[in-house]
């Protein structure tokens, strides 16, 4: 059973979530204040952290980019509020793979659960063969690790889940919607700035200048291009 730890000092709406959850067949640890939030989670780790912005003792923020230091690979699901673009790309920066803007549905919390313990190892087992080879680049689908140049390079769940997607559709022109719907299972609705954000960290990682990016090319109206050539050379 998949071990959730959902942090929000807001209590009814803590106690809402959890049930739903729990009822969905997850273990749900609640936690109100940020600043427990790093130990509980050396102590029992999650599979996945619901983590609020808004929280006593340490601000959700902080919390993200502690709990992104910890570990690379533990997937984040942010709660923002409505339409705040500002709050949500910071989240994004500090780690977080996905958003849910409050109030949410429950069935849509749960459908972005699902999405982000599935592209997780937890969901994903892979043959030990299993790899994507491009150039210097490899990405071993079994251990959910990315290798440029003989060295390891640290992603966030996001990033790597993206990454795959742009590698396996290496030479297509992806729109921000395709994308999307790969990763999530979702429409672009013209203000989710979740791939643009990812896209620039990766380039920053693979020393892929968004000035000149020619490993991520950005195809101006269409989408972003994973050229095959450029990994190559």
């Amino acid at each position: 059973m998949p071990n959730i730890l959902l942090v929000e000092d807001d209590s009814a709406l803590s106690e809402l979530i959890a049930s739903y959850l729990e009822r969905n067949g997850y273990q749900v640890n609640v936690i109100s204040r940020g600043d427990q939030v790093r130990e509980r989670a050396r102590v029992n780790p999650p599979d996945l952290v619901i983590l609020d912005l808004m929280l006593p003792g340490l601000d959700g923020l902080q919390v993200c980019r502690l709990l992104r230091a910890d570990s690379a690979s533990l997937p984040i699901l942010m709660l923002t509020a409505r339409d705040d673009s500002h709050d949500q790309v910071l989240g994004l920066e500090m780690g977080a793979d996905d958003y849910v803007t409050k109030p949410c549905e429950p069935r849509v919390l749960l459908a972005r659960v699902r999405t982000l313990l599935r592209r997780s190892s937890l969901g994903e087992p892979q043959t030990a063969s299993d790899r994507i080879l491009m150039g210097n680049l490899c990405i071993d689908l079994s251990e959910r690790t990315v290798s440029w140049r003989d060295q390891l390079v640290e992603l966030s769940s996001g990033e790597y889940n993206l990454l795959v997607v742009l590698a396996r559709h290496a030479g297509e022109v992806l729109s921000r919607d395709q994308i999307l719907q790969r990763l999530r299972g979702i429409e672009f609705n013209g203000t989710d700035r979740s791939v643009d954000v990812a896209i620039s960290k990766l380039r920053r990682k693979f020393d892929d200048h968004a000035g000149e990016a020619r490993k991520i090319k950005t195809v101006w109206g269409k989408g972003y291009l994973f050229s095959r050539s450029e990994w190559e050379c």
